[in-house]
C-alpha cells in the first residue's frame, strides 16, 4: 500500500489502458495522487476504483476526446473546479499507426496530430502557471524512437513525435529558471495490447529483442523524470540502434530503406471524389 507523498497530483492523459494505465500503477505505487484522462470508457472508471482500492492514494477520473481543443480546456477547467494542484504533467496520449500515407484520409490525420500536438501544447501551456506555483514540478512528453527517423508508413506519426521532441527540448531550456522540469520520453515498441503483443511476436528476431513490456518502460521513465533528464531513451537495444544511426552514413541507411519499401506491396492508384477524402 502506498501512502500520498502530498497533496499534489499528477495529471496523465491516455490512461485508461496500455501505456496510460502503466504510467497510472507505476505512480500510484509511488504515492503520488491522480487525475486520469481518457476516452469515455469503462475501463476509466474501474482503472480509477482499483487504484484507489489498492493503493491508497486518490483518484480524479476524467472523460475527455483530446483531439478537440475544447476538451483539452475543460479538462483544465475540471481540475480548477476541484481546487486540484497538480506538479506532474504527463502527456501520454496520442495515435499511432503504419500505412501508406494515401491509405487514410485527411480528417484522421488532422485527428492524429490533433492529437499528438495540439494536445499536449494546449495543455502544457494550460497548466503552467500552477506547474510554476507547485515547484518542483516536471512535465513529460512521451514522443517516440520513431521521432529520430524517417519512416516509411510512419510519415505522420513520426513527423509528430519530432515535434514532441524538439517542443521538449527548447520549453525545458526555457524553463530551467521556473523549477520546472521538462523531460521526453522516446521508447520503442511496447507490447501495449494484445493485437500488438501478437504482432511483435511475429517480427524480426531484432524487433523481438527491442520490445519492451510497458510496465517496465513507465518504471524506467519514472525513475528518469524525477532524475530530471532530457531525453529519456528505454531498453539498451533502442539506444545502441539510436547511437547506430548516428555513425551509419547516410547512402547505407538510404539503402536500407529501399530495401525495406521494397518489402512493402505497392497499393493501386486510388481515384476518388475528392469529397471522400475527408
Amino acid at each position: 500500500m502506498a501512502t500520498p507523498i502530498n497533496n499534489h497530483y499528477v495529471l496523465i492523459t491516455g490512461a485508461s489502458e496500455g501505456f496510460g494505465k502503466a504510467l497510472a500503477l507505476e505512480c500510484a505505487a509511488r504515492g503520488r495522487n491522480l487525475v486520469l484522462v481518457a476516452l469515455p470508457t469503462p475501463e476509466l472508471y474501474y482503472l480509477g476504483i482499483f487504484i484507489e482500492k489498492n493503493y491508497q492514494v486518490d483518484v480524479i477520473t476524467i472523460e475527455a476526446d483530446l483531439s478537440d481543443i475544447e476538451e483539452c480546456v475543460k479538462v483544465y477547467e475540471a481540475v480548477i473546479a476541484k481546487k486540484i494542484q497538480l506538479n506532474i504533467l504527463i502527456n501520454n496520449a496520442g495515435i499511432g499507426g503504419t500505412h501508406f500515407f494515401e491509405e487514410r484520409n485527411a480528417r484522421d490525420y488532422f485527428r492524429q496530430i490533433q492529437l499528438n500536438v495540439a494536445a499536449p501544447t494546449i495543455l502544457a501551456r494550460l497548466f503552467l502557471p500552477m506547474l510554476k506555483s507547485n515547484g518542483p514540478a516536471h512535465i513529460l512528453n512521451v514522443s517516440s524512437l520513431a521521432s529520430f527517423f524517417c519512416l516509411p508508413k510512419k510519415q505522420v506519426y513520426s513527423a509528430t513525435k519530432s515535434y514532441l521532441l524538439a517542443f521538449s527540448r527548447s520549453l525545458r531550456k526555457e524553463l530551467k529558471q521556473s523549477n520546472i522540469h521538462v523531460s521526453v520520453l522516446c521508447p520503442g515498441g511496447m507490447n501495449t495490447t494484445p493485437s500488438l503483443t501478437l504482432a511483435n511476436r511475429t517480427g524480426t528476431w531484432l524487433s523481438q529483442w527491442s520490445i519492451m513490456d510497458p510496465e517496465v518502460v513507465a518504471e524506467f521513465a519514472m525513475d528518469r523524470m524525477f532524475r530530471n533528464k532530457e531525453v529519456i531513451i528505454p531498453g539498451q537495444l533502442n539506444r545502441f540502434f539510436l547511437a547506430l544511426d548516428k555513425m551509419l552514413p547516410h547512402i547505407i541507411k538510404e539503402k536500407l530503406i529501399a530495401i525495406q519499401m521494397r518489402k512493402f506491396i505497392p497499393i493501386p492508384a486510388i481515384h476518388v471524389n475528392p469529397t471522400q477524402l475527408i
